[in-house]
């Protein structure tokens, strides 16, 4: 935690845009009280506490320089032939992923779920509504903010931006549990 308020306050020194750089790390301003308060009664596996500090080191960059200006989002450019600067599909990639295991862990530990199918759909389903969520969200910003709200939106005139960010965070839950239940399961049967 000492590590990540560090970073967080070295990503606030001179950002590209301070509106931007507190839009885009709000989420970390919420998530990490609740996980501090919840620390004691619900401790979470080391694994979803790791994933949700890389989460959050790519909000703060993300934050820092804006997603359409991040230098690693530049180099993919370069490196791959993009089209654009695609750091932020980085991120959405990271909203679906880091949240699918949070999700399946919460609903293995609190509800009769079991591992399968079922619970398999519900936390991409899950995935997939924080994802809608989030976009609406930006929709919003953009309504109320105007122009000022670029930055945030970071679509970079791609009409498909939204629906692709959507279909990252999609790919990346789906990515998250094919990739790392086993790992998960082994660690819950320790830290639950």
């Amino acid at each position: 935690m000492i590590t990540g308020s560090i970073l967080l306050v070295l990503t606030a020194i001179h950002p590209r845009d301070y509106a931007t750089w507190w839009m885009e790390t709000a989420p970390i301003f919420i998530a990490v009280p609740i996980f501090a308060a919840t620390y004691k009664r619900f401790t979470l596996t080391p694994l979803v506490y790791r994933l949700l500090f890389v989460h959050a080191l790519i909000l703060m960059v993300g934050g820092h320089y804006t997603y359409a200006e991040v230098p690693l989002g530049y180099w993919m450019e370069n490196w791959f032939g993009f089209l654009r600067n695609d750091y932020d599909k980085i991120g959405h990639f990271a909203q679906g992923f880091v949240p699918a295991l949070l999700f399946r862990e919460l609903l293995l530990r609190s509800s009769p779920l079991q591992r399968g199918k079922l619970l398999f759909t519900l936390v991409t389903a899950c995935c997939l509504a924080v994802s809608a969520s989030y976009e609406l969200i930006e929709w919003l910003a953009a309504i109320t903010m105007g122009q000022g709200a670029d930055a945030f939106l970071g679509t970079q005139g791609d009409p498909w931006d939204t629906q692709t960010d959507m279909l990252m965070a999609l790919v990346g839950a789906i990515c998250a549990q094919l990739a790392l239940a086993k790992v998960q399961d082994n660690q819950l049967k320790i830290y639950s």
